[in-house]
């Protein structure tokens, strides 16, 4: 086709990127790395330890307190933000790196005569561009000249494809009518045809930008994890305050009326020195500080970042890209999701299924049909196409229905029609009005030989459309036989399009095209083709096991009802007399409360508008469920950024996927369910961790409080604390983080938004570890038989028995991580799946005694035999035979219960 168009000039283009703005989308704000670096120092832990850090420097000055303390504080929370802070940049800059990448798009202008390809960016008002099949629509505008298909799914959530034609001069189209057959918009896909469009809107003005703008507006909500650690930061933040002043007045009370033997004498006189007195209080705030630094899990933040990164690289490898960190663990929190039917539990492409003769015969492949027919058949497709046909047979161009017709032929058949011989005479191109298209053939050995005739005119269109011409029929042997009754064929055709099969009528004509285009009058019919988006065969079981994890799956389709049950049905989603199928018209009959009360029986929404998603997303949140929701279109956005969790189609638009948190690369059900599975595994390992850290927390106060009543003083430093919270806990977080994603995850209902983080298995493990520890602790610092293990030279040597006890304390702990990470009595349940954690355990136990070589006064260590070695390493052996017996009688309890 020849186009007349001269296009802007080069001062025509600045003029109306000046006038009109460019065509650039506006870019989403992302936050710095320094905004989210101080975002990260609002967190309760770090807050806390800010303030610990504010002490001890004030106190190092008088000194108090030794210098390095201060350090050691300031470093902990340094490291516990940079790390969560540097994971979570890094992850988006490579999601907008991977964005970029993916919208370079170029597109065939016409500028100062002649027709040059630029940069989507580079489009202003007034340029036309010329659209071919497979185009993206650059920007908004109207047909100058030719004809299209396009595919508006992106925007309207509509799958079938829409003629647009040239627009007349008297036409004034309605702003953003998407069914207007002269307007074209951004993000549409072109899937036949050609034609130039003029540009009208460009950039954040045409439709597609301006819901990228709303998107843009923050509209950030708390994931499940981030309310459940604000509360557990709360409660561990009260504890700390709580037990630095109990242990504060403690140690006061202790040096005032204990050590002074209850006399008031010997009180009074103690408190009339108030330098001994100003001494004891400094010490007291000393302590409490202490108590701080141990009830805090400095490595709390750090392990979660860690943990979240660890599993996003194997959820690559599993076609789930990770945007936003906590997505993932939302995931498996979600107990609600909206699902797409197209290309998420379909395959998101039309199929042949099956093929019916004239005679009523059905056919389910193409090799079933008798050879005289079969021949038919595949000149009508092959001839009658606006495909192109690769070296291999693969359909190129052309749309949807036409390629889905062509690969129901055998390939072989394909290939060798690459070399046919006939002439294409005449076309008409299907119209949403004619609704048919028509090819007229000529010359061609086949055609000579099978119908007898030189010229030739395939048709094919709407079932309906082509049999009300159709006069005959092809029989098995390919005669033509005269057709009386159509009224069978359409019946049967109704009857089964409510399963969401489409029907395509083929047939053919001795007569030529006619000069209007219209429909041949004396059809003889080829047969009807079957298609439709064949459903997954992965996707039944994937929904299955979502059911089974608790999570209520709900299909979203703009299909029509008959279609959408059809497919829920085939599915598993539709399987009790109360599973309720809604239609948009239905849901705007109903009132926000009416439509809460349903929501537990609703299964199936069709006709479904974008507005309709965002509707339910807002309503089933404010019942407290965690929602999942699916999408890929521009349409999709809003509701993919209210949802709780969002899952952008990989082969959506870069707004969805910018609306989203998750991206699903292969748009499979199947990887929805496994980013779930992952999500739970990160919750549980994110408790593992709890129970581990918070067992050295309570174990380490505990000591340090109950010490000074057994006249043992600082059983534990500063910085032997922040060396176990922050140095031991970092290597923990990559132990615990590497934990597999089992399946029997899934048959565990999600976690509840309102749900604590600390279950009461946790509590009672915690109580167990912490508690033993502490008890082992105070008797090993206070019997004297243990004291004599460690004799040097013939006496007790106080160094070495505290450099033993600070080597037991981080032993206890760390045998205690095998208890920690698996509630069953086998410890080494799947451990081979996890082969980092052995390895980073014994990492930790080798840092451990080189670090008590060097540690010096820093860490208050000095070296130890190997006598006393092999000691410590028995004796704290012996946490695990504690936690073991009470997971037996926790075992014991649960099943007496059941």
């Amino acid at each position: 086709m020849k186009y007349l168009f001269q296009g802007l000039k080069s001062d025509e283009v600045e003029k109306s990127r000046l006038d009109n703005g460019s065509n650039k989308l506006i870019q989403q704000k992302t936050e710095s790395f320094w905004h989210k670096l101080k975002e990260n120092y609002k967190n309760p832990i770090i807050i806390i330890l800010c303030v610990a850090l504010g002490i001890i420097l004030l106190l190092s000055l008088f000194h108090l307190t030794e210098w390095y303390e201060a350090i050691a504080i300031a470093v902990a929370v340094i490291l516990a933000t940079l790390v969560s802070t540097f994971s979570e940049y890094k992850n988006e800059r490579s999601f907008q790196k991977l964005q970029e990448e993916a919208s370079q798009i170029n597109n065939k202008v016409f500028r100062d005569g002649k027709i040059t390809e630029i940069s989507v960016d580079e489009i202003v008002v007034g340029d036309y561009v010329l659209l071919q099949s497979g185009d993206k629509i650059p920007a908004d505008g109207k047909i100058a000249q030719g004809e299209l298909l396009v595919n508006q799914s992106s925007l309207t959530g509509e799958s079938e494809s829409v003629s647009k034609t040239k627009i007349s001069k008297n036409d004034k189209p309605a702003e953003n009518d998407f069914f207007n057959p002269h307007q074209v918009f951004r993000g549409s896909v072109v899937d036949d045809g050609e034609a130039v469009m003029v540009i009208e809107k460009v950039g954040n003005n045409t439709f597609y930008g301006q819901l990228a703008n709303e998107l843009s507006i923050n509209d950030e909500h708390k994931s499940p994890l981030q309310v459940k650690l604000i509360g557990l930061a709360r409660l561990i933040s009260k504890f700390g305050y709580f037990g630095a002043t109990l242990i504060a007045v403690s140690f006061i009370f202790n040096q005032v009326v204990i050590a002074n033997h209850f006399d008031v004498g010997l009180i009074t006189e103690y408190l009339s020195n108030w330098q001994v007195l100003l001494q004891d209080v400094l010490d007291a705030m000393v302590l409490a500080i202490i108590i701080i630094v141990a009830a805090v899990p400095e490595g709390l933040p750090m392990m979660i970042a860690i943990v979240l990164s660890l599993n996003m690289r194997k959820m690559l490898r599993e076609k789930v890209l990770v945007r936003k960190l906590l997505g993932i663990e939302t995931a498996g929190s979600v107990d609600i999701l909206f699902s797409d039917k197209t290309g998420t539990i379909t395959l998101g492409r039309l199929e042949s299924i099956f093929y019916i003769s004239g005679d009523n015969e059905k056919y389910n492949s193409y090799l079933e049909i008798p050879s005289k027919l079969k021949e038919i058949l595949k000149l009508s497709i092959l001839e009658n196409s606006f495909c192109m046909l690769s070296p291999k047979g693969e359909p190129i161009g052309g749309n949807t229905s036409e390629r889905a017709l062509i690969t129901f032929i055998e390939t072989n058949d394909r290939i060798q029609a690459i070399k046919s011989d006939t002439e294409t005479v005449s076309t008409i191109g299907f119209d949403s009005k004619r609704k048919f298209s028509a090819s007229q053939i000529t010359g061609g050995s086949n055609i000579k030989k099978i119908f007898n005739n030189e010229t030739l005119t395939f048709v094919k269109g709407a079932i309906e459309i082509i049999l009300q011409n159709c006069r005959f029929y092809y029989d098995k042997n390919g005669n033509q036989i005269s057709l009386s009754d159509t009224t069978t064929l359409l019946q049967r055709a109704d009857k089964l399009a409510d399963t969401g099969i489409r029907f395509i009528a083929l047939a053919s004509s001795n007569q030529p095209i006619p000069a209007d285009k219209q429909l041949p009058k004396e059809l003889t019919l080829i047969g009807i083709i079957g298609i439709r988006d064949e459903i997954r065969k992965e996707s039944k079981h994937s929904i299955e096991e979502a059911v089974k994890a608790g999570i209520q799956v709900i299909m979203i389709t703009g299909d029509r009802k008959g279609t959408a049950i059809s497919v829920a049905s085939e599915t598993g989603l539709l399987k009790n007399d109360n599973d309720l199928v809604l239609t948009s018209s239905d849901i705007n009959n109903y009132t926000d409360e009416e439509l809460k009360q349903l929501l537990p029986q609703l299964r199936v929404v069709a006709r479904a508008l974008p507005s309709d998603k965002s509707r339910l997303v807002k309503l089933t949140k404010s019942i407290g469920r965690v929602v999942g929701m699916t999408g890929d279109g521009v349409n999709d956005s809003p509701a993919l950024k209210r949802a709780d969790v969002g899952f952008a189609m990989g082969s959506g638009s870069e707004v969805a996927k910018e609306a989203g948190d998750i991206v699903i690369l292969d748009d499979n059900f199947v990887s929805i369910t496994n980013a779930v599975r992952y999500g739970r595994t990160i919750f549980k390992s994110i408790r593992k961790f709890i129970i581990f850290q918070l067992t050295v927390n309570l174990a380490a106060v505990l000591t340090i409080f109950l010490g000074q009543f057994f006249g043992i003083g600082q059983p534990l430093t500063i910085i032997q604390i922040l060396w176990i919270n922050v140095i031991m806990d970092t290597l923990a977080a990559l132990a615990f983080g590497g934990e597999p994603a089992l399946e029997r995850f899934m048959l565990e209902k999600p976690v509840k938004r309102e749900a604590n983080i600390l279950s009461r298995y946790m509590v009672f493990s915690i109580l167990t570890g912490g508690l033993y520890i502490t008890a082992f602790s105070i008797f090993f610092l206070s019997f004297k038989p243990f004291q004599n293990l460690f004799i040097r030279n013939g006496i007790a040597d106080q160094a070495v028995f505290l450099t033993a006890f600070f080597n037991l304390f981080v032993f206890l702990i760390m045998f205690n991580s095998f208890n920690a990470r698996t509630e069953k009595l086998n410890l080494f349940e799947k451990i081979g799946k996890n082969k980092g954690f052995l390895q980073i355990i014994t990492l930790i136990f080798i840092l451990q005694i080189l670090f008590t070589y060097v540690g010096g006064d820093v860490l208050r260590t000095i070296a130890l035999t190997p006598k006393e070695w092999l000691i410590i390493l028995l004796l704290s052996v012996s946490i695990i035979p504690v936690d073991l017996f009470r997971k037996f009688l926790s075992s014991m309890l649960h099943k007496s219960k059941n």
